[in-house]
């Protein structure tokens, strides 16, 4: 078999439906399976694949297994030589799934693909790219910064800006949508339970570089990704916030030491001290009530992640209790 597609549900049923059926719209020459994990999201998920793609392997779990648990779940279950893991709120559009396995055997290295995400809008989401994280890129990683830099390694941007880079290697690409070969994904040890949400597709990428392989971007796969608007057109939960920090800092202490990740904890804290003087000297001059509406909801995200660097948000050292009753 050439591929096996592995989609992760919570309370995505809508999503899921749209996700297969651009799968099978793509995919009419190549064998493939798809297999659908189901979070514990007490959705009608299963009942719709069994009505209207019977030929999908539904993976019901009774406990939401998180982002890394539940794929690695339906990876055991999996058989084909690649594996591609979807978002449940993508949809592929026509040649991706042939532009990511061209780039997947273009060299030997190669072990690992993402594709180019866009927008419901059809807008690129320059996230899709990513450098592996560091204290410096993480205190500068705005959406803003992003794009309105120059091309820059430093942000990862310059193969958007680049024709002839239809294959580059780069970090890392986001786990939204993710082509690997299956030895390889197995050998490195799968994605890491370290993680419950965010920053298991960076882990992965850099044990597979780590261990002498290459990550890719394939410009020519394109895929829309709904759930990766901006944070300007969407703001993100605190929830989300905090979880994305958490992560950050468990990667660093895997990978870069306790002393460094500490350091991390320690500039997060000073930059959102910074952010919230900022935001309260903005409420004080606002005269627009709608602004000032945004401009506290902005110092809130800052105050959260301030309470998370002095260590006062226990429940995100505790993710698997914590998501299991949201």
């Amino acid at each position: 078999m050439d591929l096996s597609i592995i989609i992760v549900n919570w309370k995505s049923s809508a999503f899921v439906r749209k996700c297969i059926q651009s799968i099978y719209a793509d995919s009419a020459c190549l064998r493939c399976e798809i297999l659908v994990v189901d979070n514990a999201s007490g959705d009608d998920c299963g009942k719709m694949l069994a009505s209207e793609f019977p030929d999908v392997v539904f993976i019901p779990s009774r406990k939401n297994l998180g982002f890394a648990g539940a794929n690695n779940l339906a990876f055991e279950r999996s058989i084909a030589r690649n594996v591609l893991f979807l978002n449940p709120d993508t949809e592929l559009l026509p040649g991706a799934i042939q532009e990511m396995l061209k780039a997947l055997y273009s060299a030997p290295e190669v072990a690992l693909v993402g594709a180019q995400l866009l927008n419901t809008d059809l807008s690129l989401q320059d996230s899709c790219i990513q450098r592996f994280p560091t204290i410096l890129n993480q205190l500068f990683d705005f959406d803003y910064l992003r794009k309105r830099c120059p091309p820059s390694d430093f942000f990862a941007t310059r193969p958007f800006h680049d024709p002839q880079a239809v294959v580059t290697e780069v970090d890392c690409v986001s786990g939204a949508c993710m082509l690997v070969k299956r030895d390889i994904f197995s050998a490195v040890g799968m994605f890491s339970n370290r993680y419950f949400m965010y920053t298991e597709d960076v882990d992965l990428c850099y044990k597979i570089r780590l261990a002498g392989n290459k990550v890719c971007y394939a410009s020519l796969a394109r895929v829309i990704h709904h759930g990766g608007r901006s944070s300007a057109l969407e703001p993100q939960s605190h929830f989300a916030t905090i979880v994305m920090r958490e992560s950050r800092w468990r990667f660093m202490t895997a990978w870069y030491g306790g002393s460094y990740a500490m350091a991390y904890r320690l500039t997060t804290a000073l930059s959102a001290i910074a952010r919230i003087l900022m935001l309260g000297t903005a409420i004080a001059v606002a005269r627009n009530t709608e602004r000032r509406s945004r401009l506290f909801a902005a110092a809130g995200k800052w105050f959260k992640v301030l309470r998370w660097s002095l260590g006062m948000e226990a429940w995100a050292g505790q993710l698997e209790a914590k998501v299991q009753n949201i």
